[in-house]
């Protein structure tokens, strides 16, 4: 027979996530972080590094610095890819943005949303003030992603189907995460820094295809650092604002569930089911891309040679990166239908460079992008695609992709992880230092501070 006082134990932390997760992450031992998940968090960092890189002359991000330093918000926390420095608050939102204006960035299935863009520069901005470790950075790092993955899977889809972007609204948690274990904050104020991001976090998807969606990461950051930072100055919260009445998970989700935190010791972290973009659009695009490409490279037709493409998509890929007739460059990112003509048309998608208003309006691709219909279909993960593609022929193919699964080959990872940090970050700091940037991030849990690493990206 079960033990009673036990159940009620298991009853009472399911009841308690808040406090749950603020415990955990004062606790949390960072020697349990083998070599593998510290692996797959240097991943996300040269990732991030690169596509903060390619991004950090947007701009949105030139009106984000032009207001800070009218503003006089002087510092010495340094702006990647701007040569120039602010205050630790300002550069976590900055380079939050930054990393997130080619929408180019990671995602997490289970956050339904992009995992590292919130994450990093609260803790940047930290460690360049504390001094800090590189392993210390990952350590906090992985406790960030672990807690906002957790924290998405307790809200559901119906969150972000709702219209809530994850990125925005979870990922400020993840901020404050991170940010609590590298200021290493005690248990209670860990857990009133998750209350603290919970009235803060926001940011709606209707803004896709705007500024506003990459300020949605940059605010995210922004605000889990000052969460993270006000807790351990004695700001307080509610201690169950996750879980409470009118709390986060209720006001923002029909289908909130209280969730234990690592119940399995032994289970995989959440950063290694890190899915990254080799396409600098939407990531909901991506298997159709895949699928596309897959056709053209078994049966060589041409973009002529198309009479008709139906892509059969999840109904979430037509809420969120279906403008049918998109007119800029960001719009390109949220159109599947003009993703798939450019890949028809053999345009390299990983080129940030070829996502403009020209490209938006070019006439061939416009044409081509009316002969794409969409589908819905139930897939068993909702990011695959199955694309058909007639030809004048009379010849129909059929491709099925999902781009859903994490790497089995983490070597394969990280050479294309490589070769797309190289593609965005040598016309920013040249072939030197974005070769001495891998080198550091390779070799970052040895490193006594981040100061190198910061300087290359400077």
């Amino acid at each position: 027979m079960p033990d009673s006082d036990s159940n009620l134990a298991a009853e009472t932390d399911q009841e308690s996530p808040t406090r749950d997760i603020g415990h955990w992450i004062a606790d949390f031992d960072g020697t349990d972080l083998g070599a593998r998940p510290i692996r797959w968090a240097k991943h996300a960092m040269l990732d991030w590094l690169g596509v903060t890189l390619a991004g950090a002359q947007d701009p949105l991000v030139d009106i984000l610095v032009s207001d800070a330093i009218s503003s006089g918000e002087a510092g010495m926390a340094r702006l990647v890819g701007r040569h120039a420095r602010t205050t630790p608050t300002f550069a976590t939102m900055i380079n939050g943005a930054a990393s997130h204006a080619l929408d180019y960035d990671d995602v997490n299935k289970r956050l339904h949303g992009h995992p590292t863009v919130p994450v990093v520069p609260a803790l940047l901005a930290i460690a360049e003030q504390s001094g800090a470790s590189g392993r210390a950075v990952l350590e906090a790092f992985a406790v960030g992603y672990e807690v906002e993955c957790l924290i998405g899977e307790m809200m559901g889809l119906a969150h972000y189907d709702h219209g809530w972007h994850a990125t925005a609204t979870i990922g400020t948690f993840g901020a404050a995460a991170g940010a609590a274990r590298l200021l290493g904050l005690n248990a209670e104020q860990a857990v009133m820094a998750m209350g603290i991001a919970a009235t803060q976090a926001a940011g709606l998807k209707s803004m896709f295809g705007t500024m506003c969606k990459p300020l949605h990461a940059g605010k995210a950051a922004m605000n889990g650092l000052m969460a993270a930072r006000w807790a351990g100055r004695g700001f307080t919260s509610r201690d169950d604002a996750l879980e409470c009445a009118q709390g986060f998970g209720q006001t923002q989700s029909t289908a909130f569930k209280a969730l234990p935190i690592r119940p399995n010791a032994d289970a995989p972290y959440a950063v290694e089911d890190n899915l990254f973009k080799y396409h600098a659009a939407c990531y909901l695009t991506h298997s159709s891309i895949e699928a596309v490409r897959a056709l053209k490279a078994e049966h060589e037709f041409t973009s002529d040679d198309v009479s008709s493409v139906r892509a059969r998509v999840d109904a979430q890929h037509r809420k969120v990166c279906d403008i049918p007739e998109p007119t800029t460059g960001l719009e390109i990112k949220f159109s599947i239908r003009h993703c798939i003509a450019m890949a028809m048309s053999d345009m390299d998608t990983g080129d940030r460079a070829v996502y403009t208003d020209e490209v938006a309006n070019q006439a061939d691709l416009t044409e081509l992008r009316r002969k794409v219909d969409l589908e819905d279909k139930i897939h068993n993960n909702r990011h695959a695609a199955e694309v058909v593609i007639n030809l004048n022929d009379g010849t129909s193919l059929v491709q099925f992709f999902d781009v859903g699964a994490p790497a089995d080959d983490v070597d394969a990872q990280e050479a294309r992880l490589t070769d797309k940090f190289l593609r965005l970050a040598e016309p920013v700091i040249g072939a030197e230092r974005a070769a001495e940037t891998i080198a550091l991030v390779q070799g970052l849990d040895q490193a006594d501070d981040i100061k190198a690493l910061m300087t290359a990206v400077d």
